[in-house]
């Protein structure tokens, strides 16, 4: 029966591997993961429940600096999510340097003094002298409550982080019922699943000049889904790229996204995709909140 609850949020710069843990925590995949940065756009919440504690997990983008509106709106979403929870978590690589990402989001980790949690992604990848180096570096530049160096994409170290992170769970009813995992509409995550194989099928700049809108989420009597989106690009040239040759990426990224499609919702999905030009979108308020990138 749950007791207590823990609200904590997932910071970092771009591409450290903050959905991976995310997903990792709560066991399914909630958020899209890439090796592109700026892969979450969203704050993502997540919801796991473990013996007396409910945590809510906060993903966030990556911290950057911005060059678009949509780019000033994720950053927003970073500051908002810093503030008024009861830990946070940065997440860095092991590497031994801190760059002007971390340096700002320590600089509000400290400004809302919120407990924090050091995290260490990606230590298979590194010596262990490495590590303490890093290690040592990070403790010179904040006083963090601890430090837990993991593998989100191994699994290793990320029982220990819950550990650490039911320290901070107050006394109190759950927030949320025991069947949420997220608070993430399915046509949502959906449209995320058709942008992460986007990501993952096209090169360089074009995924990041794309957004998905689904325009038609409906169950049929025998249990399938019919789902209809909207790939949007930024020009026509990208619009051709995204079609390929004789339509194949177009149906290379929808055949991977109706697989993870049908895992997610455990049924049979049928999957139309469309793709159209809207110049200078990510410069557009009135179509960032028609994408769903509002704070409001």
């Amino acid at each position: 029966m749950i007791q207590k609850t823990a609200m904590v949020t997932i910071s970092g710069r771009p591409n450290v591997g903050k959905s991976t843990l995310l997903n990792a925590l709560v066991g399914e995949k909630i958020a899209i993961v890439t090796n592109k940065p700026q892969t979450t756009r969203n704050r993502i919440l997540a919801v796991l429940n473990q013996e007396e504690t409910q945590f809510v997990f906060i993903d966030t983008p990556g911290y950057h600096a911005p060059r678009t509106r949509l780019g000033d709106y994720m950053v927003k979403v970073v500051r908002e999510s810093v503030a008024g929870v009861d830990a946070v978590i940065l997440m860095v690589e092991a590497i031994p340097n801190i760059g002007p990402q971390e340096e700002n989001l320590i600089k509000w980790i400290a400004a809302n003094e919120v407990p924090s949690v050091l995290v260490i992604n990606k230590i298979d990848t590194v010596k262990k002298e490495e590590l303490l180096a890093v290690i040592d570096l990070y403790q010179k530049a904040h006083k963090f409550d601890a430090i837990v160096p993991i593998s989100a994409k191994q699994g290793d170290g990320v029982k220990g982080l819950t550990e650490v992170l039911d320290r901070y769970a107050l006394e109190g009813p759950q927030l949320f019922p025991d069947d949420m995992i997220t608070d993430q509409p399915e046509r949502q995550i959906m449209a995320e699943i058709i942008r992460e194989k986007l990501l993952l099928c096209l090169q360089k700049e074009i995924p990041h000049g794309t957004a998905v809108e689904i325009t038609k989420f409906s169950e049929r009597d025998s249990g399938i889904i019919d789902i209809e989106a909207t790939i949007y690009v930024e020009k026509a040239s990208h619009k051709g790229m995204v079609i390929g040759k004789q339509g194949v990426m177009l149906r290379q990224v929808g055949e991977l996204a109706r697989k993870d499609m049908e895992r997610f919702m455990g049924t049979k999905v049928y999957l139309e995709t469309w793709v159209k030009v809207k110049e200078r979108w990510r410069d557009s308020a009135y179509l960032l909140r028609n994408f769903g990138y509002t704070s409001e």
